[in-house]
């Protein structure tokens, strides 16, 4: 039987020229995890607006519930600009005060915390006051399930003591390599290497594991007994990166929570990240049984 997984965090459109997708670091996580045979929910909130109504029937589309998904008279659905590069790397362009930034706090968002085996968040939806005090509240009064954080350090959409309540706040944290050396100069760490940072942050906020994700060069964990573990990357044909990082979270969770082992979870996350990059944005259905396959046939780095 699955585990119950709740995202707190932004419901957004991401806007690739004409195209949108239906998007944001929480939905995804849950589109993943719902895939992988999990029961998600988003906690969210979209505006009273056309691109709040698209994306209540989105939702339904994609396989994910709705129901605790907030809606907004005043503030409008969140919207996400994306230009990508040559690369594959992707550009952000988020816009300010929209309705995730007004999630409120009620019975029923508390009810489904309170019973969830886990409860991921991250930094982009504590850029305004009422969503980080709600996310507050939730974790004060939610003591069982895993926090777990994936942090992703937008441009003008976070603070030091974000941050740093965050990392107070999270069980397992995950971000990308180079986030791991923006959090080096954010919060004044003293190593230099990758390793040596994610056992800082480890010591320092008291976090159980830390999983750095390094693009093609695969994710390493490392836990609280100092406990290295390293995947390597995959070859594969890059479209874009939005959604591997998430995709790679929600396969680590899935394994995680189900009680695999760190190593085996680290795996089956690096290659559901990897098939993702493989797609074109953050929601192409992706089953368990391609990324089991992938894992035994993949060329690896």
């Amino acid at each position: 039987m699955g585990k119950k997984v709740v995202a707190f965090g932004e419901l957004v459109w991401d806007i690739f020229g004409q195209d949108k997708i239906l998007g944001g670091a929480p939905a995804n996580f849950v589109f993943r995890v719902n895939s992988f045979g999990d029961k998600g929910y988003l906690l969210s909130r979209v505006g009273n607006d056309n691109y709040g109504k698209e994306a209540l029937i989105k939702m339904q589309e994609l396989g994910i519930s709705n129901e605790n998904v907030q809606v907004d008279n005043v503030f409008p659905t969140g919207t996400v600009n994306i230009k990508v590069d040559a690369d594959g790397r992707p550009d952000y362009h988020i816009k300010k005060d929209v309705a995730f930034d007004h999630i409120e706090c009620t019975a029923e968002a508390l009810k489904l915390v309170r019973d969830a085996d886990c409860l991921c968040f991250g930094t982009l939806v504590q850029r305004y006051g009422i969503s980080k005090n709600t996310l507050r509240e939730l974790i004060n009064e939610a003591p069982r399930p895993v926090k777990f954080l994936d942090i992703k350090l937008r441009k003008d959409c976070y603070t030091k003591s974000i941050i740093e309540n965050s990392l107070h706040f999270a069980d397992i944290l995950r971000l990308k390599e180079n986030e791991l050396y923006s959090l080096k100069n954010e919060l004044g760490l003293f190593e230099f290497e990758s390793k040596a940072l994610a056992n800082e942050l480890i010591n320092e906020y008291a976090l159980d594991l830390i999983l750095v994700t390094k693009g093609r060069n695969g994710a390493f964990a490392l836990d609280k007994n100092n406990s290295y573990m390293e995947d390597p990357g995959f070859y594969i044909k890059l479209v874009d990166t939005v959604g591997s990082g998430v995709a790679f979270s929600a396969g680590f969770m899935h394994y995680y929570l189900a009680g695999r082992g760190i190593e085996e979870s680290l795996k089956f996350g690096n290659a559901a990240g990897a098939l993702t990059a493989a797609t074109h944005g953050a929601t192409k259905l992706i089953s368990k049984s391609e990324i089991l396959d992938f894992i035994k046939k993949g060329k690896r780095r």
